[in-house]
């Protein structure tokens, strides 16, 4: 594989503060270091990608404000810009993260280009999460959805859990072929910090501030510890629940102890800081953040949901408790923050788990097998 022909790969994704934007970015990142040349399309530039490295060309995609599209043409926009870079510089490869709208818009991309010869692109797609579980399987998209993901060349997913709920929740065939390749972290960069005793513990969420991450289950178990104990709590991202939360935490009494810090800052930095990482969502596909916390030496106590099971060793580098069970999950972490020794434990089971199981290397050999395995096969008709 060493041997093989750099390819050029177009790297469809979210500009947005997530999973999905962050795993595009990296493994974009990761393929220009390898020598491939790849091709950046997205609305900004997602908050981990370095656009001027070498070997990466970032597209925005503007689309145009006519007034008789009173909806985002987004999707039309990146349809076209696909197109344009294929045309002029060549793609092998389409690696699209999300299927709506991006393997759509991707899809069409390719009916355009059917009719010029040698310029039609392999499509893999990568399903993150509430691609599937939310948005791809309401009844307004689903056969879109359905549709992009068996007009793909390949599909991947972070998780067996995902794999698995994409066949359940969206009727695709048995045939499709689905490969799980794990997301992964830096664990250089996210890496314990010498070990400090902190005055007054400290509580970590990251998310996107979203219904379905359930931050006020974050703020009323908070609540419950520093009604017991001096503590803090800090919030990582940014989005629609944020104005909400922060009037909760100010009625309750709390803003003292609370920082929302929003989605420009060192996370590796702020995650050294932490004594615990709290993740109650209602769903998660895989859970980088939960990942990335657990390679910073924090214990995490979250949901026993999705694909977080798959990460988070129970009893061993965190504490699942049911979705929703406030006090359950009020109570791992009380334990965790009572026993210095055994957040010790599970903080450095969590680290090694992270550095031997999650390494990016692997992750990204996986995805350029996918690549070569599409562009093996004959050529499209």
């Amino acid at each position: 594989m060493s041997g093989a022909a750099p390819l050029r790969v177009g790297v469809v994704c979210f500009s947005t503060f997530g999973g999905s934007g962050v795993v595009a970015a990296e493994v974009a990142s990761a393929l220009a270091e390898r020598g491939h040349a790849v091709h950046v399309f997205s609305d900004d530039v997602p908050g981990r990608l370095d656009p001027d490295r070498p070997g990466i060309q970032f597209h925005p995609v503007r689309p145009p404000a006519y007034p008789q599209l009173k909806h985002s043409p987004y999707p039309l926009a990146l349809t076209s810009k696909i197109v344009d870079v294929a045309r002029r510089d060549g793609l092998d490869v389409i690696h699209a993260h999300y299927a709506l709208p991006h393997a759509a818009s991707a899809v069409l991309a390719r009916a355009v280009l059917g009719g010029d010869r040698g310029q039609v692109p392999r499509l893999v797609t990568t399903l993150h999460g509430t691609d599937i579980t939310l948005v791809g399987s309401d009844a307004s998209f689903l056969p879109l959805t359905q549709f992009s993901i068996t007009a793909s060349d390949a599909v991947t997913t972070p998780s067996a859990w995902l794999a698995a709920a994409t066949f359940q929740k969206l009727g695709i065939p048995s045939s499709v072929r689905i490969d799980v390749i794990p997301n992964f972290v830096d664990a250089a960069r996210f890496s314990p910090g010498p070990a400090t005793a902190r005055e007054v513990p400290v509580l970590l969420h990251v998310s996107n501030f979203r219904p379905v991450k359930r931050v006020d289950d974050v703020v009323a178990l908070f609540a419950a510890l520093r009604a017991e104990r001096p503590l803090r709590l800090r919030l990582v991202g940014d989005g629609p629940d944020r104005a909400r939360l922060q009037a909760e935490v100010a009625a309750r009494g709390l803003a003292a102890d609370v920082e929302f810090l929003g989605e420009q800052i060192d996370l590796p930095a702020v995650m050294r800081g932490a004594d615990l990482f709290v993740l109650p969502s209602e769903t998660e596909s895989f859970g980088l953040a939960a990942l990335e916390a657990m390679a910073c030496g924090l214990p995490v106590v979250a949901s026993d949901v999705g694909g977080l099971p798959e990460v988070i060793a129970d009893g061993e580098t965190g504490f699942l408790r049911p979705m929703g069970d406030v006090a359950a999950l009020t109570a791992a972490a009380r334990l965790l923050l009572d026993d210095p020794p055994l957040r010790a434990r599970f903080a450095a089971a969590g680290r090694r788990r992270a550095e031997t199981q999650y390494q990016r290397d692997p992750a990204v050999d996986s995805y350029l097998a996918v690549y070569r395995r599409v562009l093996a096969r004959r050529a499209l008709p």
